[in-house]
């Protein structure tokens, strides 16, 4: 197939430009002028149409939230036990949940999925396109980091069951790394030798590929202090961060900047429903962009709808953000936060055949989705 004419914005280069896209075996197989077409090859004309990649959230609950079914269809939080690494985000997963086919049409192709903030760890997050009937034939990366959360959640979640303080929240997670650290020294010391071998515990086992820096702490910090608790924790154990939400991070911009770290800013739209989003502004993202970080902005689906990633990153345009910088935070950025970007985030040859089409800039709220295609198939 081969979609012509189009305006391109790939994410790559700031400048769109007037090009084809030749979509073939599910990924982009050339971008370019003048494309010639296969024998029997699909052509379709996008002539005055705006073309971009695919959008990616790199921190949402779809698929793990009911759509108008209240508490019945909530499987994103487990209530009894604070730290279950040992859970994977996958296993909740309902690829026939409405919301999903709502997140593409609104030109959302991949997310980042997994466990929500109640348990100080919480379990793994995955990368999974958003249209399929199974969820392992959805799957982009699985898994792709392990959810730990601070702050106010994991307190009232549990205040009743010994977690009443963040002081509290840091010592069980620093706990289960010290215990996983040594669970891995013990497992490596015995080598092949079962009976030397620790008893197997698949809390452990979990927290092995965040100690070997195969996936990183995907962190829930809204306010200043928890970011740098999470930093301060992520740099005692020499472990891999994001920092997820970075409500206040404006604030602590120089410390962000010295961390380097990955932010996923949101979900910024709505009321500040707590105490610790006091602070909250659509001026979180440009700021931190323009002093240098990688920026990506998230709905934290249920928080604000997974259709309306756009129009989040145009509210963060409005409130100052580059409108380059913007687009990235919903495609290239977030694609590099979950550690997929050699698939997904932007439109160049080799990359999966993920295409929105839309008749204007989908940063603004009257523009339309018109098409998007999702591993080189025409889904909407």
């Amino acid at each position: 197939m081969i979609l012509k004419n189009g305006t391109i914005h790939d994410a790559v280069n700031p400048q769109p430009y007037e090009a084809d896209i030749a979509l073939r075996d599910g990924k982009i197989a050339a971008i370019g002028p003048n494309l010639a077409p296969l024998e029997g090859e699909e052509m379709i004309d996008l002539s005055g149409k705006q073309v971009y990649p695919g959008f990616v959230d790199a921190h949402s609950h779809l698929g793990l939230d009911g759509y108008g079914k209240g508490m019945e269809g909530i499987d994103y939080n487990e209530m009894g036990d604070i730290v279950s690494a040992q859970l994977r985000g996958i296993d909740s997963f309902n690829p026939q949940e409405q919301s999903i086919g709502m997140a593409l049409a609104g030109g959302v192709t991949t997310a980042g999925v997994g466990p929500g903030s109640a348990n100080v760890l919480g379990g793994t997050f995955f990368a999974v396109k958003t249209w399929g009937n199974c969820v392992d034939d959805m799957v982009v990366r699985n898994p792709v980091a392990m959810k730990c959360a601070f702050g106010e959640n994991p307190k009232r979640c549990y205040r009743e069951k010994g977690d009443s303080a963040r002081m509290t929240t840091a010592a069980k997670l620093r706990d289960m790394l010290f215990q996983a650290r040594d669970y891995l020294m013990r497992k490596e010391a015995a080598g092949d030798d079962v009976l030397k071998q620790p008893k197997f515990d698949m809390k452990m086992e979990a927290l092995i590929p965040v100690l070997k820096g195969e996936i990183p702490l995907k962190a829930h910090a809204h306010r200043a202090d928890d970011i740098c608790t999470a930093i301060r924790i992520a740099r005692e154990f020499g472990v891999k961060l994001t920092l997820e939400h970075c409500t206040e991070g404006h604030l602590i911009v120089d410390e962000l900047v010295r961390a380097g770290y990955p932010v996923a800013v949101g979900p910024t739209l709505g009321n500040a429903t707590k105490l610790e989003l006091l602070h909250k502004t659509f001026e979180t993202p440009g700021i931190l962009s323009k002093a240098g970080l990688q920026v990506s902005i998230i709905t934290d689906h249920s928080v604000i709808p997974q259709q309306y990633l756009s129009l989040c990153a145009g509210l963060a345009v409005k409130a100052g953000m580059d409108p380059f910088a913007a687009l990235q935070a919903i495609t290239i950025n977030p694609a590099k936060h979950l550690g997929i970007a050699d698939r997904v985030g932007s439109l160049e040859v080799g990359k999966d055949g993920d295409v929105v089409v839309a008749n204007g800039d989908p940063m603004v709220s009257d523009t339309r989705v018109l098409h998007v295609f999702l591993n080189g198939k025409l889904v909407v």
